[in-house]
C-alpha cells in the first residue's frame, strides 16, 4: 500500500519508518526543507535507539522516502497519516490544533481517489470530526474516510513498541476504512496483536485516558514517597508491595522528580481543559497536574536542604538533563524547573547528559556543560543524579569523591542503595528512603 506520513517529528518519523518495515511504501512529508535534506542524507534529527537502522533499511529497499511536496505524496495514497505537533496552547492549556487543521486543508486539495485520512497525532475528542468537516467543505466530491489511530510509543523504546505493541487502537465505523487499516497492520494481525476497532471519539479518548492514568500512578507513588520520608518507610518496598497486586501492577511506580516529556504534561492538561469544556471536570487529573508541577519545585528544595539549607555560592553538578534516558528530548524535563531554581538561589551549575546537551543549551542558560560525570563532580559541592542513564548506574565512587572531605550526593532516581553509599563515606540523599549517615560521620 502507498502511505503518506505528514510530519517527520518523533511520531511521524518512527511510524513512517516502521510502516516501511511492514512492507508499505511510505513517503514522509515535512515543510522543513532542511530537515528533509538531512533525512535524505541519512541524518536522523532525533535520538531514538535503532531508528537510524530502520530508516536506512527502508530507504535502501526503496520503501521509504522524504519530500516537502505534500500534494505529490497525498495524490494516489491509500492512507494519509496526520502526525504533526499538537502542543499545549499558550494561555489556556488546550491542545493547539492549528497544524492539524492546516494539514487537513492541504490534504483536501490533493486527494485523488478513495483515501483514508488518519490522525496519528494526539488530539482532543472531536478532532476527527473537525478534520472530516474541513476536508468535506473543501472537497465535497472526494471519496475518503477519517480515522483515529493514536500512538503509544515510549521514547527510548519506540521501535519495539511499534513492532510489538500491546494493542493497536483504530477509531472508525467505516468497513472500507477498517479494511485499509487491517492491511496496513497486517503483520500485527498475523502475530495476533489485539487490534481494537472503536468509534473515533472513543479512540481519541483512549489515548488521553491512558496517559492520564499512567501520570496518576507516577504522581501517587511520589506522594507516597513524601509520607515514607516523614515516617521512616521505604518507598521502593512500598512500590513492590502494592505492585505485586496484579490489579495495580508494578510499572510506573518509581518515585522521582515528577513526570515530563512530550506526552504526559500536555495530554493531562488537555484532558482537563476538554473535560471543563464539556462540563465534566476531572478532579483527579486536575490534582495530578498540580501535584506534579509542585513536585519538581519540591525536588529543588530537597537539594537545597541536603546542602544545609542554602546553595548560595556553591556549585551543583547535575547528571542527566533529559526527561528520561535513551532520548534527547528536553520537553518538560524536571531539569528545566530544578536548575533555574538552584541558580536563583545562588548556585552555579555544571551538567552532563549523554544525548541531551545540544537541546539543553537552547533552554538552560549559564550552565557549564561537561564531558562526563566525573568532570561534573570534580568541581561540584553537591552532585545530583537527575536522569537514570545506564552510565550513571555504576559510577566509580572513589573517583567521584576525589579529594573532597565531604561528598554530597542527591539521587532523585533511587539508583543506589543508601547503605552502600554510606559505606563509601558519601552523604547520600534519595527519594522516599531514610538517610543513613556515612561511616565515621
Amino acid at each position: 500500500m502507498r502511505v503518506a506520513m505528514i510530519g517527520t517529528g518523533y511520531v511521524g518519523l518512527v511510524s513512517g519508518a516502521c510502516f516501511s518495515q511492514f512492507g508499505q511504501n511510505v513517503i514522509c512529508v515535512d515543510k522543513d526543507a532542511e530537515k528533509i535534506a538531512r533525512l535524505e542524507r541519512g541524518e536522523i534529527p532525533i535520538f531514538e535507539p535503532g531508528l537510524d537502522a530502520v530508516v536506512e533499511e527502508g530507504v535502501r529497499d526503496g520503501r521509504l522516502s522524504f519530500t516537502t511536496d505534500l500534494a505529490g505524496a497525498v495524490k494516489g495514497a491509500d492512507a494519509v497519516f496526520i502526525a504533526v505537533g499538537t502542543p499545549s496552547r499558550r494561555g489556556d492549556g488546550f491542545a493547539d490544533l492549528s497544524y492539524v487543521e492546516t494539514a487537513a486543508a492541504e490534504i483536501a486539495e490533493a486527494l485523488d481517489g478513495y483515501t483514508v485520512i488518519i490522525t496519528k497525532s494526539t488530539v482532543p475528542v472531536g478532532t476527527g470530526q473537525k478534520v472530516e468537516d474541513i476536508i468535506r467543505k473543501r472537497r465535497p466530491d472526494a471519496e475518503f474516510d477519517v480515522a483515529s489511530n493514536p500512538e503509544f510509543l515510549r521514547e527510548g523504546s519506540a521501535i519495539e513498541d511499534f513492532m510489538r505493541p500491546d494493542r493497536v487502537v483504530v477509531g472508525t465505523k467505516s468497513e472500507r476504512a477498517q479494511h485499509v487499516m487491517r492491511e496496513l497492520y497486517r503483520p500485527l494481525f498475523l502475530n495476533e496483536t489485539p487490534i481494537l476497532f472503536v468509534s473515533r471519539e472513543t479512540s481519541e479518548l483512549i489515548k488521553y485516558a491512558g496517559n492520564a492514568f499512567l501520570a496518576t500512578k507516577i504522581t501517587f507513588i511520589n506522594e507516597m514517597a513524601e509520607i515514607c520520608e516523614a515516617v521512616g518507610a521505604d518507598v521502593q518496598d512500598v512500590a513492590r508491595g502494592i505492585g505485586l497486586d496484579n490489579r495495580i501492577g508494578k510499572k510506573f511506580l518509581h518515585a522521582g522528580p515528577g513526570y515530563g516529556g512530550s506526552c504526559f504534561p500536555k495530554d493531562t492538561l488537555a484532558l482537563v481543559r476538554t473535560a471543563e469544556e464539556v462540563g465534566t471536570p476531572t478532579r483527579i487529573v486536575e490534582a495530578v497536574v498540580q501535584v506534579n508541577d509542585e513536585r519538581k519545585k519540591r525536588m529543588a528544595q530537597k537539594i537545597i536542604d541536603a546542602a544545609g539549607g542554602s546553595v548560595a555560592g556553591m556549585t551543583v553538578g547535575v547528571l542527566g538533563l533529559t526527561f528520561k534516558p535513551n532520548t534527547d528530548d528536553m520537553r518538560d524535563s524536571p531539569s528545566l524547573d530544578i536548575i533555574p531554581i538552584l541558580q536563583e538561589c545562588g548556585a552555579k551549575v555544571r551538567a552532563f547528559d549523554p544525548e541531551g546537551m545540544e537541546e539543553a543549551e537552547k533552554l538552560l542558560k549559564d550552565v557549564t556543560y561537561c564531558e562526563d560525570a566525573y568532570e561534573v563532580a570534580s568541581g561540584a559541592d553537591v552532585v545530583v543524579l537527575l536522569t537514570e542513564w545506564n552510565e550513571f548506574r555504576a559510577l566509580d565512587m572513589t573517583r567521584l569523591k576525589g579529594n573532597r572531605a565531604k561528598t554530597l550526593f542527591v539521587d532523585l532516581r533511587n539508583i543506589y542503595r543508601p547503605e552502600d553509599m554510606a559505606a563509601e563515606g558519601i552523604h547520600y540523599y534519595s527519594v522516599g528512603r531514610r538517610f543513613i549517615p556515612p561511616e565515621g560521620a
